[in-house]
């Protein structure tokens, strides 16, 4: 068994080809950033000369650059890949895999509609996987009769929906996503009648529920169909009801069974207690009650959390993040496997950026170093080290000879019993959200999580299969995109300044390459200092006619344009490798301005605010919804605007700006020596490539008539703004 075990790994790391390669050219880009800092330094205009305060901030500006490059070689210097042995674990388990517990949490129905998050709740039901090992969980924050509607409505649909899935072994195993994508034609004779019997079932519970999400109400004649109706009263809110768990489907039971007699795997509906005067810890509160309610019903050893838009694209991924936990040699010491977020409508040159390509690749090379992040959806946990478990070498955690805690109590007795571990007040004066379980305090809690768990000693694995394990939605306009990229930078600040801060709490706990990994998304919204500056500064010295970078003709112009033509071929060899468009690498070069220039200014900001005890920023729940005209436009790749949003006001006046300069430099080029650009050749390419960058907002201020351009009072007001820094700056 031991010769076994050493022959046949259950999953295998491999290193990215042409690491040598890329060193040699990071070490290039070194000696150009040497080479900038070098002349900025000797280069610095006599005290009391014109230009000499633009000149120091240029300096500073490209310090942070030059440091911050530094910081994301850490994603780039020892990139792994990794592969799991599906046939092997079941080769070697078989009946002795755990059970595992998912966790799906949903939060206003709203914004994230019951029919959606029923498609998840289904396609996770119907994993690869014994049922009756299997037990999902959904967390409504939200208290909605709506959604525990749905949630019924899919119980009884999963009779049905899961055998059908086993028999054809189909992917995927959403529902919605299924049929959306196949059709009768595509079947024999025998299974398009199957086929057309459960698109039959599908549309009549998605009818149902659709219909009570437009009354806004259950139907009376729908409340005989479980009692759980009952725990909702004339005065439930979404912000003050009272606990409710009910167990839809309990697998322990005889009639828990589909149509074809096979056991069903557990279902479980569960409402935490809301009451205005209590804090409920946003995500977190939720995922730590559902540790809690599943710990007192399954106890599985695993556990995966999805989010209610992340529906299971690949019913195998249970087997796949098994592999990397239960490997006799190489397990030990993995706390979580971490998979990537997809998304099912991302456009073909994703507009917003809304891929996540380059964080995809990134992660690879934090796995490198000890692993990814948690970052939130599509993540396979140890139970025990979510709930605070240090490693130990001498202690192992064997996932097969887990046992759940309950025997033979009736699921309504037990329902009862759980409602208190649910309540406002359990958590009073104990270590939930400090020791035990999702930590508070932080809008990004996943992240903050995932490093107190490295810090204990545990490792994360980074996985991304051939067919993509999650699919989820993505933002579908400029603000929903900008919004959620200002939760995440600011909640990442915040962890730097925590007492979890990766630079003190980790340091001699974490890899110094994870540290540098770390440090990169914590300084995130930082960035927008050095960005604003060389969004603006340039411009406007441009106005005046004093350069502030080196002659054309000067040597000293090489490192500059290196460093300029060889981060952005990179940057776009990296983003067609990770299965992006030419034309999808340049709008993420548009976003990663954007982001800078708005999102992470108000994040950095709202942070500052905060230590200073000024601004206690709260949780945003993206939608998951858009208007008919916004995903027309969306579809069409026309930018989204619409709103008197804060952000937009900043982005336009910053793109007014710099057409104003750029206007005006080429005026002055007409007719005039060779030496104007000689002197100013690359103030004038900057300003230029800003300019063409936001042609879109251009297009939004000045062109479009459509109800997503950009509104009149933010075109005048940036407008206004523009004019009048050019103008001060010129009179200076």
């Amino acid at each position: 068994m031991v010769g076994i075990r050493k022959q046949e790994p259950l999953f295998e790391t491999r290193p990215a080809k042409g690491r040598v390669v890329y060193r040699l050219f990071a070490a290039s880009i070194f000696v150009a950033i040497l080479c900038v800092w070098i002349y900025r330094v000797t280069h610095i205009p006599r005290s009391g000369e014109y230009g000499r305060m633009g000149w120091i901030g240029m300096l500073g500006a490209e310090f942070w650059f030059g440091f911050y490059w530094f910081l994301t070689q850490s994603h780039r210097w020892n990139l792994v890949f990794r592969q799991p042995f599906r046939h092997r674990l079941l080769q070697r388990y078989g009946n002795d895999l755990p059970r595992v517990d998912v966790f799906v949490c949903t939060a206003d129905p709203a914004i994230e509609p019951p029919i959606m998050v029923v498609n998840t709740v289904l396609s996770v039901m119907a994993y690869d996987y014994p049922p009756e090992k299997l037990s999902v969980y959904l967390s409504d924050d939200g208290g909605s009769q709506l959604t525990f509607y749905a949630l019924l409505e899919a119980s009884i649909f999963s009779r049905h929906w899961l055998p059908y899935c086993k028999k054809f072994k189909i992917e995927p195993r959403s529902p919605a996503a299924y049929f959306s994508s196949s059709s009768s034609d595509q079947h024999d004779v025998n299974s398009a009648r199957d086929f057309s019997l459960i698109k039959k079932l599908y549309q009549d519970m998605e009818n149902r529920i659709e219909t009570a999400c437009q009354l806004g109400r259950i139907p009376e004649h729908e409340h005989h169909k479980h009692t759980g109706f009952s725990k909702w009263d004339s005065s439930s809110s979404r912000g003050n009801h009272a606990a409710i768990v009910q167990i839809l489907i309990d697998g322990r039971e005889e009639k828990a069974k589909d149509t074809e007699g096979h056991i069903l795997p557990t279902l479980v509906y569960m409402a935490r207690e809301k009451r205005p005067q209590y804090f409920h810890n946003f995500k977190a509160g939720a995922m730590n009650a559902l540790i809690r309610v599943s710990s007192e019903i399954s106890n599985a050893p695993v556990i995966l959390n999805v989010d209610c838009d992340m529906y299971s694209n690949n019913s195998g991924s249970v087997q796949d993040a098994l592999c990397f936990l239960m490997d006799e040699e190489k397990s030990h010491n993995i706390a979580f496997v971490q998979f990537p977020q997809f998304f099912h409508n991302i456009t073909k040159n994703e507009l917003y950026g809304g891929s996540l390509r380059v964080i995809h690749a990134e992660f690879y090379g934090m796995d490198g170093y000890g692993g990814s992040l948690y970052i939130g959806s599509g993540c396979f946990h140890r139970r025990e080290t979510i709930c605070g478990r240090e490693f130990s070498k001498a202690t192992r955690i064997e996932l097969q000879s887990d046992a759940p805690r309950r025997t033979h109590q009736k699921s309504q007795e037990l329902e009862e019993r759980l409602q208190e571990l649910v309540s406002c007040t359990y958590e009073e004066n104990s270590q939930w959200g400090y020791e035990i379980g999702l930590k508070y305090g932080c809008p990004v809690e996943d992240v903050l999580t995932g490093i107190t768990i490295q810090c204990k000693g545990w490792k994360s694995v980074y996985f991304s299969p051939a067919r993509e394990a999650f699919l989820g939605v993505t933002a579908t306009s400029l603000d929903q995109a900008l919004v959620q990229h200002k939760r995440w930078s600011e909640g990442d600040l915040q962890i730097l300044f925590s007492k979890y801060s990766p630079v003190c709490y980790g340091l001699g706990k974490l890899n110094t390459g994870l540290i540098m990994g770390i440090l990169t998304y914590c300084l995130w919204s930082p960035n927008c200092l050095a960005v604003l500056y060389y969004s603006i500064i340039p411009s406007l010295y441009l106005l005046k006619g004093v350069p502030l970078f080196p002659q054309v003709s000067s040597m000293w112009f090489l490192p500059f344009a290196y460093l300029v033509v060889a981060e952005l071929a990179y940057s776009c060899y990296e983003f067609l490798w990770a299965n992006g468009t030419f034309l999808g690498w340049w709008n993420e070069q548009r976003m990663w301005l954007y982001k800078r220039s708005s999102a992470y200014l108000f994040a950095f900001l709202d942070t500052m605010l905060k230590l200073v005890g000024f601004s206690n920023p709260g949780f945003i729940v993206s939608s998951k919804v858009s208007d008919e005209d916004v995903s027309l436009r969306y579809e069409q790749e026309i930018m989204e605007f619409g709103s008197t949003s804060p952000m937009f006001t900043i982005l336009s006046t910053l793109a007014m700006l710099n057409l104003f300069c750029f206007v005006w430099a080429m005026k002055k080029l007409v007719g005039a020596e060779r030496f104007v650009f000689e002197s100013m050749g690359l103030q004038i390419g900057l300003c230029g490539v800003l300019v063409l960058i936001n042609l879109p907002l251009y297009n939004g201020m000045l062109f479009r008539k459509d109800k997503g351009r950009m509104p009149t009072i933010v075109t005048l007001k940036s407008t206004v703004l523009a004019l009048s820094a050019c103008t001060c700056f010129t009179f200076l």
